[in-house]
């Protein structure tokens, strides 16, 4: 993603009152069809209990086919932006981007081959963190800064210890987090008032962010931002299915046990936990799909 990954000396030490961390300390779940309830396990994990393994896990199933629409992809990433004050930096190459339409021939290179129609491999592929079972960006974190809650498996990120290292980004094979290479709080959308849209921590220069899977609002008992925002457009319902595949009744292990799924570079064997449907890419699918997606 324009070398967005490339290491280098980083710089900015955003002050975020500790809001990042409080994301990940009441438990809670999305609520209404299509999505799970709050992991069994997570109250006790987040009020202070004996850690302890727990088996759930936060997923993300995508419909690739119903998520070709270009007003199923703008109202996905618009929500995303508004609930998390993600700015629009108009340089291509310094933007910050939680989901965002891919060519499947680069998310997903195993789906397509030299003989695939060209209106296969451009297909744009809403993408986002994959929230890994074995997250290398853990591992070469120095300072904690992005960490996996164990008791539901999302991976986080706590912008107040984050040094801008970018070691994170060189560790993630999918491209998955953004680095602010400037102030990003001129580019947010705000209110008549000025305010920004969401009371989400803005950032500040020289730190990484990324998907959290809504973590805060899982916490209030909503589903993720994405989610709902896929299931208002028409012909949007079930473009995005958010469950815990602990539960074998989720609506998200339900897709994944009746339907043909892949995800993004298996073989590297970090565990992602974003699914695609692929098997409905038909022609008519195909025909003009994206064509006015992304942001407005």
């Amino acid at each position: 993603r324009d070398g967005r990954a490339a290491l280098g000396a980083g710089a900015g030490f955003p002050l975020l009152d500790g809001a990042a961390r409080a994301l990940a300390q009441a438990p809670g779940g999305p609520a209404g069809p299509g999505a799970a309830t709050a992991p069994a396990g997570a109250a006790a994990a987040t009020a202070g209990a004996p850690a302890r393994a727990v088996t759930h896990q936060w997923a993300m199933v995508v419909d690739v086919a119903k998520c070709l629409k270009a007003s199923v992809q703008r109202a996905c990433i618009e929500a995303c932006d508004r609930a998390h004050n993600v700015p629009h930096i108009p340089v291509p190459r310094d933007a910050v981007e939680w989901i965002w339409p891919e060519r499947l021939e680069d998310a997903l290179p195993d789906q397509v081959h030299a003989h695939s129609p060209p209106e296969l491999r451009d297909a744009p592929v809403l993408v986002l963190c994959n929230h890994c079972t074995t997250p290398p960006c853990v591992r070469v974190c120095p300072t904690g800064a992005t960490w996996k809650r164990p008791q539901d498996g999302i991976v986080m990120m706590d912008m107040h210890r984050c040094i801008g290292c970018r070691y994170c980004m060189a560790a993630c094979p999918y491209g998955a987090r953004s680095f602010n290479w400037m102030d990003p709080r001129p580019w947010i959308e705000r209110d008549a008032a000025g305010r920004p849209l969401s009371d989400y921590p803005t950032r500040t220069r020289g730190v990484v962010e990324k998907c959290t899977f809504c973590a805060e609002r899982l916490d209030l008992g909503q589903a993720p931002a994405c989610v709902e925002a896929a299931g208002t457009v028409p012909g949007g319902a079930g473009a995005l299915t958010f469950g815990d595949l602990g539960d074998p009744d989720s609506a998200a292990s339900r897709l994944l046990r009746d339907r043909e799924t892949v995800c993004r570079r298996p073989a590297l064997g970090t565990g992602p936990n974003v699914y695609y449907i692929v098997s409905d890419l038909s022609p008519e699918a195909l025909e003009g799909a994206g064509a006015g997606g992304g942001r407005a």
